[in-house]
């Protein structure tokens, strides 16, 4: 879990009774007015675009404003929804703490304001915090106006003896974020059941749209109206799962990428979490989120503390503005990976478990003529596993297929002598019972009971990385190939749900803990590895979320690399994260998944907006189809830089329009690499004009057409685009191609091309 602030660590002693104080917090065009009233939970009274310059008279009144009038038959006093939500504050929603002692006291706490430090946030990182309020402080304090803050609140209930450590930031980016630790002060223990984060929405956005999905079909949206009662998506799968709500948003009726205000919330957690939007008959509504806790995993002894994971609010106009700032925040990290992203091979679809020296190291000449930079050897090269049905666990050669001495070396050594670079597969948290580690250690299977297994799912159980020495045997084992090899990659997989995932010898959950150690495992082998990357692979696609982001480079966004079905799950996992992070592979002619047949230049076109690979046995490729991918890796390395700075795009268009137009826009508007694809059939001819989004309207764009070496089937091409394939240079103002549009081809099915646009001209606006 991620640690607590040191600014938070000290106990507080007393809350402060009657203090008032009320923050602005302003960036990127987003204000957030947050309100401490009498000392209580503080409460967001605005989270929305920004309400300029204000001062502290002006705020007060503003708070003012906020405040609820009493309906008849309710409680005697305005209802408070604090970022905490409480029964104290006569909130009859969900409760932001769920919780008791063993006799059933501490259940519904009456948190009050003890301290509150404020430090401006400038990057990444932040400041030292300043002392606003605290115990000794005077009742009054006057408002303060800032631009991107941190706030830290140290609430406490001295009769149930809780205290929580809230932390709340408005980033550069305009994302706000929250996260509170919880203590217990108490001797008695207390157990933890939910600790849930709420900011609120307008009654105006009625509307939610969030993510359902399965195994290789992620990310499918999803929208329903936002009524009374309570919209709340669990996941109970120990990983972020393929069905996950992902980012959950509420907006005006019929919010579009370009347009609509819209407010959403993410849970930054690899393991069980929840998402929730919720709307009292009051017409109060929030949108919240949190871990989702199994019965006893979080038993809290005198002093410690259990710390929540971030909830992430976003509020911009339009889907493509929410996934901007997403995407700016996680480009604005230092450890956020470069532009010069390497091509990569990745060996599964071509081998499978058939590894073959000489088969390998052909494939890796191969792929160095076409200018693949990394190589990946997938499943297979470890232990018993010759199939997926043993072997799992035993991280350490194959004696079968890479024989001491050399083990992995020949290939290895081939690989980077051609100029790449060399990745490993690993499947770290899983283990076969037909394994060595297995039999050995037989009670290091994730389990309810000794005498009882979970379901095995793709034949294998989960290794309960909770338990020290199971923790020890991954880590040693791993480190023990990072140490022999020059390996710089790890895809690193998981693909199982955790089922009744409890230590075995107790059979108490486990789910919590297994994240933790997952979190640990993962900060150990890259700080003893500089340079060492990471992917997030989970069964493909689920396990993609911000907290295991923060200690990978990428995610395989699933399984499914036939391009049709991945134009929905990367246009909608790039809904939290850019391009350069989304794993996205040329696979082979039939896809792998589902059978279809794909033309190379639909399945390249499709890829090329990712972070590029190759999935599929270049061997049976022609030399023409090799000619071809030579030409798509070209492409996409010319333009990475742009795919990989600039701003996604994405037109609104007709439901019943076939026609998908998406893009990449450089940050000067002076470069642009839109997608032009033909989803299905239509029961009406295609036409009408499209409009290209993000660009300038004051510069002029040379528009090129990109087909790849074969042109799309059944395309009958509009005449500025007959033009362009003629090579007659075709400039059109930017205004134009922004708001008049340009007429659209026909194409046939599952086809798409590519227009890349360029400027050199100064913007005048």
């Amino acid at each position: 879990m991620p640690p607590r602030s040191t600014n938070l660590d000290a106990a507080v002693t007393a809350p402060v009774p009657g203090l008032t104080h009320r923050l602005h917090l302003r960036a990127a065009g987003v204000s957030v007015l947050l309100d401490v009233t009498d000392g209580r939970v503080p409460e967001i009274v605005h989270w929305g675009e920004d309400l300029g310059e204000l001062r502290g008279e002006e705020i007060d009144r503003i708070a003012l404003t906020a405040v609820p009038s009493m309906p008849q038959n309710a409680v005697d006093v305005p209802v408070r929804v604090g970022v905490i939500a409480q029964s104290a504050d006569g909130w009859v929603g969900r409760p932001g703490i769920s919780g008791s002692r063993a006799d059933g006291s501490g259940f519904a706490p009456r948190l009050q304001v003890a301290a509150i430090r404020r430090a401006d946030v400038t990057g990444p990182g932040t400041s030292a915090s300043a002392e606003l309020a605290a115990a000794a402080a005077p009742v009054e304090q006057p408002a303060l106006e800032a631009g991107p803050s941190r706030v830290e609140v140290d609430l406490l209930d001295p009769e149930l003896a809780l205290e929580v450590a809230l932390e709340i930031e408005l980033l550069p980016t305009g994302l706000l974020r929250l996260r509170a630790a919880l203590t217990n002060r108490g001797e008695a223990p207390y157990q933890l059941q939910e600790l849930t984060l709420a900011v609120p929405v307008p009654a105006h956005a009625c509307e939610l749209l969030d993510f359902a999905g399965r195994w290789a079909k992620e990310r499918t949206p999803q929208r329903t109206a936002f009524g009374v009662g309570t919209h709340l998506r669990e996941n109970r799968r120990g990983r972020t799962g393929a069905d996950s709500a992902y980012v959950l948003h509420a907006g005006a009726p019929g919010f579009g990428f370009r347009e609509g205000e819209i407010w959403a919330v993410h849970t930054a957690f690899s393991g069980n979490h929840r998402h929730l939007a919720e709307k009292l008959s009051t017409g109060r509504q929030i949108l919240g989120g949190g871990e989702l806790l199994l019965p006893g995993e979080v038993r809290l002894a005198a002093d410690e503390t259990y710390t929540g994971p971030w909830l992430y609010a976003n509020h911009a106009r339009g889907l493509d503005a929410v996934a901007g700032r997403f995407h700016r925040h996680l480009r604005s990290r230092a450890q956020h990976v470069g532009t010069d992203r390497p091509v990569t091979l990745n060996v599964w679809e071509a081998v499978y478990f058939d590894h073959d020296l000489a088969r390998l190291r052909d494939l890796a000449d191969r792929a160095a003529a076409l200018g693949v930079e990394r190589y990946v050897l997938d499943d297979g090269w470890f232990g018993s596993r010759r199939d997926d049905s043993s072997g799992l666990g035993d991280w350490v050669e194959s004696e079968d297929v890479w024989p001491a001495p050399e083990g992995l070396s020949p290939l290895i050594d081939h690989v980077t002598g051609l100029g790449m670079q060399f990745g490993l597969w690993f499947e770290p948290e899983m283990v076969n019972e037909d394994s060595e580690v297995a039999r050995a250690h037989p009670e290091w299977i994730m389990a309810p009971s000794p005498d009882r297994m979970p379901l095995r799912s793709r034949q294998q159980q989960v290794l309960n990385l909770a338990i020290p020495e199971a923790y020890a045997h991954v880590h040693g084992q791993m480190q023990a190939i990072l140490d022999r090899y020059d390996i710089g990659y790890i895809k690193w997989d998981h693909n199982r749900d955790l089922i009744e995932a409890a230590t075995r010898a107790t059979g108490a959950a486990g789910v919590h803990a297994q994240t933790e150690a997952f979190y640990r495992l993962l900060e150990e082998l890259r700080r003893d590895n500089p340079g060492l990357e990471i992917e997030s692979c989970s069964s493909g696609g689920a396990r993609v979320d911000l907290e295991v982001l923060e200690r990978t480079d990428r995610v395989w966004v699933s399984d499914c690399i036939d391009p049709l079905d991945r134009q929905q799950m990367n246009r909608w996992t790039s809904q939290l994260i850019p391009l350069e992070l989304m794993g996205s592979h040329i696979a082979s002619g039939r896809s792998h998944t589902t059978g279809r047949l794909h033309t190379l230049a639909f399945r390249a076109a499709t890829a090329v907006f990712g972070h590029l690979g190759i999935e599929w046995d270049l061997a049976s490729a022609s030399e023409d189809e090799l000619a071809q991918l030579r030409g798509w890796l070209a492409l996409h390395k010319r333009v990475r830089e742009l795919l990989f700075t600039g701003d996604l795009v994405r037109a609104d268009r007709a439901a019943e329009d076939v026609l998908w137009v998406s893009g990449v826009v450089s940050p000067a508007q002076d470069h642009a690499l839109f997608s032009i694809t033909a989803m299905t059939r239509s029961g009406q001819v295609q036409g009408g004009r499209l409009q290209l989004p993000g660009l300038d309207p004051a510069r002029r764009y040379r528009v090129q057409v990109h087909l790849g070496d074969e042109r799309p089937h059944g395309l009958t091409a509009p005449v500025w685009m007959q033009r362009a394939l003629d090579g007659e240079a075709v400039v059109l103002p930017g205004s134009a191609l922004l708001r008049a549009g340009i007429d659209a081809p026909v194409l046939d099915p599952e086809q798409a091309i590519l227009l890349e646009l360029t400027s050199p001209e100064a913007s005048a606006s």
